[in-house]
């Protein structure tokens, strides 16, 4: 007889959802994916990707047993080997680099791919083992850097407001985040605010999803964020509508910042961001007489030379209204600052200090020095930017290139070893979710198949065929999430019955009721730190590099951003045929006063180049991008696209802070392809 067995999960992909999942298993195997209802912000629902989910477990092209390279590398062509042979091998090699070049020579390049404590880049999993060998260490700030640096220069952290608290909000500003696509449970709290009045604005450059359902789209210009903030302000001012009391009881620097937001009236702020000044004075209006005001600003809003200071000025704004005062008014950015910190990384296992590599830089980075590249849960021929001379630099046959994977990506196709990796429902794992207040358990439901091995066990099983003695590096997985639960205060053994536990924080969380962890205590609209790392002391306004340039002085005339895909997320699910299917192959919208010019076609390929490469795509004219500016959503995988994405465009520059990546911040132009040319491999 069939038996069926509920399995509680957890999403480990990089949204800030963190879904809590079911996984029915029956007979041994993963019969069906849904939702948890029981779970307060999942609420039963995944998202159109992760309802895909068991079919990439079950996919053809998943990669079950280790691979060895045979051909030329980006071959992609392989042999299989023993799993033992493999591990070997591997291990022998690593042994040599460290005894010849020193364990600095490795750079362990870890992604997003799976944000676990266990096996993920939360808990920086295989950091014991690289400090062991003293390898270099790598600096993954690919994602949330500059902003996160931003929210500390006047927070103090980046942690801000729970998400769920939007229902309670009368005004909300959805400023650079397309949340029905990046982390779509937060719309059920929107539409409870909008049940009970709230307005709802989208500040984003592309008319967005998420834009056609808000009350107003405002269609600001790339990397002017920062600005528009200062220019609600000015509003806000013009009201007299600042909190007066709140600010002299927590603030500190008003008058500082206040000489800033003087210096940015709003008919000098339209010519600088594209809006019209009626519409920002009406927004700066409505902001000053709305309280509770909650702002949600997410990652694509700092991915620019300016983004760092974006996030800072943008955090100032409930500062100068008061609405940290109350349930649903603040920022939301992150809630990660709320969640333990993880398993002990063990620096103290470090042979000596070691140089800091940094992911954003990966072409720079790649020099002769590096003797061997580890790359797991990531794929950065795919998604990091510069991609032409990562992949020039992946070609060096003395680059030592293991790749942990589950499929053949790009970056794969370089690897010497490719050592197949299990998936969420086959390893055990505990998350926490960056956009809401939860920790959430990850069982196992199934064995894993072939030869696949969990991120922690093929380091302990490289550890042991090392002759590594190191007690730490052979904890057990349950071990390594006992230890990240503990600094939360949560028994193991209760969240790994119910799946999930809330986070020690009050319902509802209102933050910095008892002061802002700062060197102040207080709201810092103008920072010691901030001047003191050479940045300026007051919050205001760093154009991007496409903001700030005139047009006469533009490399080439149009401005590339390239927003979250609907059907992947970064690169994974880029192999999945369904969601290929829906994605309607690569995509560049065009804005139809650049594509007459042009001789753009809707639905035609083109080729979007610059000085450092090109991409192709298929051209959608549409006016959901303003003039002037092109979005190209990421996520396909360049061998699927024409053999290039938009990162073959995108400067391998730094952001103000945190050297933050500069995905929205490139200039571009696009040129038409012959009728008939079709660009999915």
């Amino acid at each position: 007889m069939s038996t069926s067995l509920p399995i509680l999960g957890a999403c480990p992909l990089d949204c800030p959802d963190t879904c809590s999942w079911v996984v029915t298993v029956r007979d041994g195997e993963a019969a069906a994916l849904r939702g948890n209802h029981d779970h307060p912000y999942t609420r039963g629902a995944l998202c159109v990707k992760v309802n895909r989910y068991l079919e990439q477990v079950r996919a053809a092209d998943r990669i079950l047993h280790p691979l060895k390279r045979v051909g030329p590398k980006g071959s992609g062509r392989f042999e299989r080997v023993p799993l033992d042979q493999a591990l070997a091998e591997i291990a022998a090699r690593l042994t040599s680099i460290v005894e010849e070049h020193g364990g600095e020579a490795i750079w362990p390049y870890q992604g997003t791919g799976t944000l676990g404590y266990v096996q993920g880049e939360t808990g920086q999993a295989g950091r014991r083992f690289w400090n062991v060998l003293g390898a270099s260490r790598h600096d993954l700030n690919i994602c949330a850097r500059a902003g996160n640096d931003g929210l500390r220069y006047v927070n103090g952290t980046p942690g801000g407001m729970d998400p769920e608290t939007f229902a309670q909000s009368r005004l909300i500003l959805l400023w650079g985040t397309n949340t029905l696509t990046s982390g779509h449970h937060m719309w059920k709290f929107v539409q409870d605010a909008r049940a009970a009045g709230a307005y709802v604005v989208a500040i984003d450059p592309v008319r967005t999803r998420t834009a056609d359902q808000a009350d107003e789209h405002l269609p600001i210009r790339p990397g002017t964020d920062a600005a528009l903030a200062l220019a609600l302000l000015h509003v806000v001012l013009e009201e007299g509508a600042e909190d007066r009391a709140y600010i002299e009881e927590h603030t500190t620097g008003w008058d500082e910042f206040e000489a800033e937001i003087r210096r940015h009236p709003p008919a000098l702020v339209a010519e600088i961001t594209g809006l019209p000044e009626e519409r920002i004075r009406a927004l700066g209006v409505r902001l000053a007489h709305t309280r509770p005001t909650g702002i949600r600003a997410t990652m694509g809003i700092q991915r620019h030379e300016g983004g760092g200071t974006a996030m800072r000025t943008i955090a100032c704004i409930p500062g100068v209204t008061g609405d940290w005062r109350h349930p649903g008014g603040g920022v939301a950015y992150s809630t990660s600052a709320y969640a333990p910190a993880g398993p002990d990384p063990r620096d103290d296992l470090l042979p000596h200090p070691v140089r800091t590599l940094t992911m954003t830089r990966l072409a720079d980075g790649l020099d002769e020095s590096v003797k061997c590249l580890w790359v797991y849960a990531a794929n950065p021929l795919g998604s990091t930017s510069d991609q032409n001379r990562i992949r020039a630099a992946l070609a060096r046959e003395d680059l030592f290139t293991v790749v942990m994977e589950q499929f053949p990506t790009d970056t794969a196709d370089y690897a010497d070893y490719v050592l197949p990796a299990t998936m969420q429902i086959e390893h055990l794992d505990v998350h926490h979710g960056y956009g809401h207040m939860y920790m959430v358990w990850n069982e196992p439901a199934v064995a894993p198949p072939g030869e696949c091995l969990s991120t922690t066990e093929t380091f302990r099983r490289l550890a042991r065929q090392m002759g590594l003695t190191e007690p730490s590096l052979y904890d057990t997985d349950l071990e390594l999430a006992g230890q990240t639960l503990a600094q939360a205060g949560i028994p193991l053994e209760e969240i790994r019955k119910q799946g999930w536990a809330r986070l020690p924080a009050a319902d509802p969380f209102v933050p910095f009721t008892d002061g802002f962890p700062t060197p102040s205590g207080r709201l810092e609209f103008a920072s010691e730190r901030a001047e003191a790392a050479g940045l300026p002391r007051v919050a205001g306004y760093v154009p991007s590099l496409t903001a700030r340039t005139a047009p006469a002085d533009r490399p080439y005339p149009l401005v590339l951003v390239t927003p979250a895909s609907h059907t992947f997320l970064n690169t994974i699910f880029g192999n999945n045929p369904e969601l290929r299917r829906r994605s309607k192959g690569p995509r560049v919208l065009v804005n139809p006063a650049d594509a007459a010019p042009r001789g753009l076609v809707d639905g035609r390929a083109a080729r979007v180049f610059n000085g450092n490469g090109e991409f192709r795509a298929y051209v959608e004219v549409s006016d959901r991008v303003a003039a002037g500016v092109v979005a190209a959503p990421k996520g396909h995988w360049p061998k699927h696209a024409a053999g290039a994405n938009p990162n073959a465009v995108v400067d391998e520059r730094d952001a103000d802070m945190g050297r933050g990546a500069v995905y929205h911040d490139n200039f571009v132009d696009v040129a038409p392809l012959p009728e008939g040319t079709a660009l999915e491999g």
